[in-house]
């Protein structure tokens, strides 16, 4: 990514504005297109509002556009055109929150301020086994402190980029490298075998379309089950172990026994049953998914303290209307 490694705080800003709301490979167009026509902020200052906002076409969020000519002008006309370099005098520029302010302080400047993106707050909440919610005023302020604590703060743009690309490459939020992550000796979601729960966020009822894939493990007779919390639909009923994404996967007996391996360590198991696709329309959003019956040979530690039933016990417990379509049409 052209943005990687740089140095100079017009260019770290401006990736990290269009970056907002875009994906990387939308932004990355945008970016050198930018460059390329305002490769200084004075030259972003100088230049009229439509022509900007011609080139901004197509990202969306205009507001973004509006506050880096405000800013660049501000800098141009307040500070001669030099962008300011101490953290909170980033912070008080028009359009730059926190997260974007210690971006530009750390890898423009150095300074000891912790980079908290998506990928740095997966990153924490799996290695410390962390089940606040990312996303609510008390998660925020936990993880900010605890990536505080952790920075390197004599190479604090280097660490930075370092558990922000480690979150992107290897702690991903689907599928991420287990088995090969240098941290997995370490890592308490994986030891507890939590790492595909991980992060929690609060607000997932936004959420217009959902993907269920539900793993029915089967050990001596009985089945995993747990109940379900977090202030979300269905809540208080029971399910089996949930794997949530934001997009569909494609499950076959290879992915499956990939999936097993890699992110909950189980390398012997009979696949039993990839069931065909099932749906539910509740009233704001809609469920989509599987379910994968898996027998297992031997009893992974971190589940032996879990919840498991007989299938004389799974009637007694009230389960999603999701789930109980698909346990009247199977034969366990």
């Amino acid at each position: 990514m052209p943005w990687k490694g740089e140095k100079d705080p017009y260019k770290i800003w401006l990736s990290e504005v269009i970056l907002q709301q875009t994906r990387v490979a939308q932004g990355w167009a945008y970016y050198n297109n930018f460059i390329t026509n305002y490769p200084t902020i004075r030259q972003l200052a100088k230049a009229p509002d439509q022509e900007v906002f011609k080139l901004w076409e197509g990202l969306g969020y205009y507001n973004r556009c509006k506050n880096l000519l405000f800013t660049a002008r501000q800098i141009v006309a307040e500070r001669k055109g030099v962008f300011p370099d101490q953290y909170e005098d980033i912070l008080a520029l028009k359009g730059i929150g926190p997260y974007t302010a210690a971006a530009i302080a750390s890898f423009a400047y150095n300074q000891p301020y912790a980079v908290v993106d998506g990928n740095v707050f997966r990153v924490l909440s799996r290695f410390f086994g962390i089940a606040e919610a990312i996303d609510s005023a008390k998660g925020k302020v936990l993880f900010t402190r605890i990536a505080e604590k952790v920075l390197a703060r004599k190479e604090a743009g280097i660490y930075n980029q370092a558990i922000m690309d480690f979150g992107a490459t290897v702690c991903k939020p689907f599928a991420p490298s287990c088995s090969s992550c240098p941290l997995q000796p370490h890592c308490k979601a994986y030891a507890e075998g939590t790492v595909n729960r991980l992060p929690i966020k609060e607000k997932t009822l936004q959420r217009k379309n959902r993907w269920f894939y539900y793993f029915l493990f089967s050990y001596k007779g009985k089945l995993l089950v747990n109940q379900r919390q977090n202030h979300d639909i269905w809540q208080d009923l029971f399910e089996f172990y949930l794997l949530e994404t934001e997009e569909q996967v494609k499950w076959d007996e290879k992915s499956v026994r990939q999936w097993l391996k890699e992110q909950i360590g189980i390398r012997k198991a009979e696949i039993k049953e990839i069931s065909p696709l099932q749906k539910q329309e509740l009233t704001h959003q809609q469920i989509k998914g599987q379910f994968i019956r898996v027998g297992l040979e031997t009893l992974p530690h971190f589940l032996e303290n879990d919840r498991w039933e007989t299938q004389k016990g799974l009637q007694k417990l009230a389960f999603p209307k999701f789930i109980t379509g698909y346990l009247e049409k199977s034969s366990l």
